[in-house]
């Protein structure tokens, strides 16, 4: 694989099938798409940045591709946080965010067909239209795009009650590395035919194919959630609370928590009034259609399990502001510096032990840490705040990033519940798989991608 190409032979290969419109080869210019929100994840120099609007311009970049051994990044609206969209030297950096149409909605079969570059809030409010909802809502929803969706296996606030991403990808069209276009799934609400190539695409990161159209479940919109909000002195008492209200056979919408760190960054921002004895803060919401009744049993659970102060929303208007809190974790955090952002899940029942390990971690490598999780699914997102200008701290914060990672494996968890591999986490994802998951990881990629000049270096390394 050639990782740099003649940039003219390069440019002139692609402009024969592109409109000029969508090719990019200032070298400023196309420096611009080089990262993710992995900030601190290497790039390389990107040869080129296509913008195609229509799979035939796909399949053409990729044919060139594989004529001239190029590598390939697909990307979409680069939200990610691992590096997976990050450029490598010389290649062709494809951004789907120009093949954005929603194709169809179908309240009968209750589908949508979409191509990657939706926006994920805006296929929420066109199924909205029909009294339908696709329940996937990462943090960035409002502009993270369908295809970068599945390519991360994203997952969200409420994935607790709804699913993750790869639960609603019904079929896929996919366009291969050598330009074929290959079609997976189906959009019947059964089907078992085969191999299931769809679920082998969502998280791959596009290191297999490039997604082009994708047809998706949906849901009916479900009532308006009312919000519990419980607040606890101690780490022990919050994961008995979620213990119990999972023990006990609650499926909350939602069920979110904010670690001390989190809360007083919060408080500090937007001046919410939680009190300082606040060790940890507990959203749990019900969009059953009388959720009053099981909002009441839960606020007990929680009591029972040690919170000292529990307030129930009493329309939806109060548990929108009840959520703010959890909404400004990400922003209040950032304002005490820059960020690593760990995505840690582990078992329901050990999310305690997570939580008092990342406090040791915090102290033991001098560097503030905050967490925020979805407690409902055990997944974790401890955010390392440190001083890109210093050295010392960048590398006391990468240390702990790590030492964040080993945890989660040693409570029996995994390196990420929706974030992805890319290149921040491709060695700890080897050693969460072990030699035989690589070996078979590298299997399929070689099937799929013979060339290696799919999104190369990412998720798992090559060999050797």
């Amino acid at each position: 694989m050639s990782t740099h190409p003649d940039p003219a032979g390069l440019a002139a290969e692609l402009r024969a099938g592109l409109p000029e419109r969508a090719l990019v080869t200032d070298p400023d210019v196309a420096a611009s798409y080089a990262h993710d929100m992995a900030g601190l994840c290497p790039a390389g120099r990107p040869a080129a940045v296509v913008l195609p609007d229509t799979v035939e311009q796909v399949q053409h970049v990729m044919r060139v591709a594989t004529r001239l051994r190029v590598p390939v990044v697909p990307q979409g609206a680069r939200t990610g946080l691992s590096g997976g969209a990050s450029a490598v030297d010389g290649c062709i950096l494809l951004s789907l965010v120009r093949m954005n149409r929603i194709l169809e909605i179908d309240p009968v079969d209750r589908v949508a067909v979409v191509e990657p570059g939706v926006v994920n809030a805006d296929l929420s409010k066109a199924a909205g239209e029909f009294g339908l909802v696709y329940p996937p809502d990462p943090s960035s929803w409002e502009t993270c795009t369908i295809g970068g969706n599945i390519g991360t296996g994203a997952g969200g606030l409420c994935c607790v009650k709804y699913g993750v991403t790869a639960e609603y990808v019904l079929g896929l069209d996919v366009v291969l590395p050598d330009g074929e276009l290959l079609r997976t799934g189906r959009r019947t609400a059964k089907g078992v035919a085969g191999y299931d190539l769809t679920r082998l695409f969502v998280g791959a990161e596009g290191t297999l194919g490039v997604v082009v159209r994708a047809t998706l479940a949906l849901r009916p919109t479900p009532p308006p959630a009312l919000v519990v909000v419980a607040q606890f002195a101690s780490t022990t008492a919050v994961g008995r609370a979620v213990a119990a209200i999972t023990a006990a056979g609650h499926v909350p919408s939602l069920m979110e928590l904010m670690d001390a760190t989190t809360v007083r960054a919060v408080n500090d921002l937007a001046n919410m009034g939680l009190p300082e004895r606040t060790e940890a803060l507990l959203l749990v919401a019900v969009d059953t259609p009388d959720p009053r009744p099981e909002l009441a049993a839960i606020a007990e659970l929680c009591t029972e399990a040690g919170a000292f102060e529990v307030l129930a929303a009493d329309d939806a208007d109060d548990s929108a502001m009840f959520l703010t809190a959890r909404r400004l974790a990400l922003p209040a955090l950032e304002r005490l510096g820059s960020s690593m952002i760990d995505d840690v899940a582990v078992p329901r029942s050990r999310l305690a032990d997570m939580l008092d390990g990342v406090a040791r971690i915090a102290e033991r490598h001098d560097t503030v840490i905050g967490v925020c999780a979805h407690a409902g699914d055990g997944n974790t997102h401890p955010i390392v705040i440190f001083d890109a200008a210093d050295t010392a701290a960048t590398e006391r914060a990468g240390a702990a990033f790590d030492a964040i990672m080993a945890l989660g494996l040693e409570l029996g968890g995994t390196i990420t519940g929706e974030h992805g591999v890319g290149t921040l986490k491709r060695d700890w994802l080897a050693r969460e798989l072990g030699p035989v998951g690589v070996r078979v990881h590298r299997a399929v990629k070689a099937a799929f991608d013979p060339l290696g000049i799919m999104n190369p270096g990412k998720v798992v390394a090559a060999e050797g």
